[in-house]
């Protein structure tokens, strides 16, 4: 099985980059690839329970369908410990599928052949 690591690192504040990698680890999924969506930086923030159903872009599916969508397609959500820590994010904020992970977590995938994709 194909492994693909798509990292998202905007937030709310740019829908079309916070909905993005959703939909291309959602196709991954669907395709009996395991992919993993790693969210960094202001990433960090989609998957919280405060902002999962707050992000909307024109021409997209709302980012909660897509994310559940993702999840319920055996996709993984990754929030990174170094980014959500100074964010004041912890695992009760974080909205189902998703978890905190460290460093040492994205290079042993990485370093297990997944391919990498960045938005």
């Amino acid at each position: 099985m194909s492994k693909l690591l798509v990292n998202a690192t905007h937030g709310p504040e740019d829908a079309e980059r916070a909905i993005l990698p959703f939909v291309v680890g959602n196709v991954a999924a669907t395709a009996d690839q395991e992919a993993v969506v790693l969210l960094t930086i202001e990433g960090v923030w989609l998957a919280t329970n405060r902002c999962a159903g707050a992000v909307q872009k024109d021409g997209f599916p709302p980012l909660q369908e897509v994310v559940q969508s993702f999840v319920a397609n055996g996709g993984q959500i990754w929030a990174c410990g170094a980014c959500t820590k100074p964010r004041g994010i912890g695992a009760a904020d974080l909205i189902d599928g998703a978890r905190i992970v460290t460093a040492a977590n994205v290079v042993e995938y990485m370093a297990a052949g997944a391919a990498t994709l960045s938005f």
